[in-house]
């Protein structure tokens, strides 16, 4: 990498490609615009949730009070809360980038509009993330990392499986974690934890929308390969939360949370929310699939610790559990799927605005 001495020693930081860190996408924007989002009568759920996102629920949510502004010098885990900051920023930032490009690209007013409103949420919490850090004296240069910031190429259909996870994902992370601070909060290390449910229904409305994406091209849903690659992305997800979290779990314990347990109830969560589009998903039921996740996680610390060895047969080792975590998630890969079914399908969200029909009353935008 060039050498940036003017930067941060965050931004570097953020800078960095490896497996498991937040990375920034751009896809084919032509083949989005040429698909069809007509042909299966899904346009008027399109418009709903144009409506949705132009009523703008959390306008007046990320706004800031006297209480971030207290001194968290000696909060417990400083660094480690300092780089959950940072990775939450950038993988923010990156949805706000990436909607920011299908706005220039897309001719459809309704797909414009839509992603012009998701970019506005995902800059508005990228935003919210950098300026907790500035309370922390800590600096994050978003305009580097958008010049900077190596872009992956992803294919629209794997754009799709991928932020609609992701944004599932962060819903299920957000609300389990607001969850268990709300019953005992004294746990609660930085008042950023307070804005976590509202905000967390900014990612499960996104999720929304990608879900009416891939309904609207169903070859997406229902060819083998796509299944097989919806499988993929499932896993890729899970895994690479287990991994990040196991290395991380110092931060849970802070907030009372036993990492393991609480991946564990994320990734149920996802899976089970993942059925209201997905025809499989992974079988996190079965006992064997989070002792493979275990295992790979033991292997991962295992490597980590070999790695800074200087004696080359300890960097041969770490290189074979390596190829141990790679066997152990294609050994998750070749369990046998769960098939979505009408009984065990999601019904939506409790309390959450679903689809009411084509006759629905007209929205009016809230006001500035």
């Amino acid at each position: 990498m060039e050498q940036m001495p003017d930067l941060s020693m965050t931004t570097r930081h953020a800078l960095q490609e490896a497996v498991l860190t937040p990375r920034f996408y751009t896809t084919d924007f032509k083949a989005i615009d040429a698909l069809d989002i007509d042909k299966n009568g899904l346009r008027d759920e399109f418009e709903w949730i144009k409506d949705e996102f132009a009523h703008d629920y959390n306008r007046n949510h990320f706004r800031r009070n006297e209480e971030f502004l207290a001194n968290f010098d000696d909060m417990p885990v400083r660094p480690l809360f300092i780089e959950f900051l940072e990775r939450s920023c950038t993988a923010e930032f990156s949805g706000c980038i990436l909607y920011a490009e299908m706005v220039k690209h897309l001719k459809d007013p309704t797909m414009r509009a839509i992603f012009k409103y998701m970019s506005r949420d995902e800059g508005r919490h990228a935003g919210f993330l950098n300026r907790t850090m500035g309370d922390l004296n800590v600096a994050l240069d978003l305009s580097v990392l958008q010049k900077r910031k190596k872009y992956t190429f992803f294919q629209p259909k794997f754009i799709f499986y991928t932020v609609y996870l992701s944004e599932k994902i962060g819903y299920a992370r957000y609300i389990n974690i607001y969850r268990h601070l709300e019953k005992d909060p004294k746990w609660v290390i930085h008042p950023i934890f307070k804005w976590f449910e509202e905000w967390c229904n900014d990612e499960y409305r996104h999720g929304e929308f990608f879900s009416m994406l891939m309904r609207s091209q169903p070859e997406l849903l229902s060819k083998p390969a796509n299944q097989r690659w919806i499988r993929f992305f499932l896993l890729a997800v899970y895994a690479t939360m287990y991994l990040n979290d196991s290395r991380r779990h110092d931060f849970y314990s802070a907030l009372g949370l036993d990492w393991r347990k609480y991946d564990q109830d994320v990734i149920r969560l996802c899976n089970d929310i993942s059925t209201q589009v997905y025809p499989v998903t992974l079988p996190v039921d079965d006992p064997r699939f989070f002792k493979h996740l275990d295992a790979a996680a033991a292997y991962d610390k295992r490597a980590n610790e070999l790695a800074q060895s200087n004696n080359p047969i300890d960097k041969a080792q770490a290189a074979r559990l390596r190829a141990a975590i790679m066997a152990r998630l294609f050994a998750l890969f070749r369990m046998p799927v769960r098939h979505t079914t009408p009984a065990n399908k999601w019904q939506g969200l409790q309390g959450f605005p679903n689809y009411p029909g084509p006759d629905r009353p007209v929205r009016v935008a809230a006001a500035d």
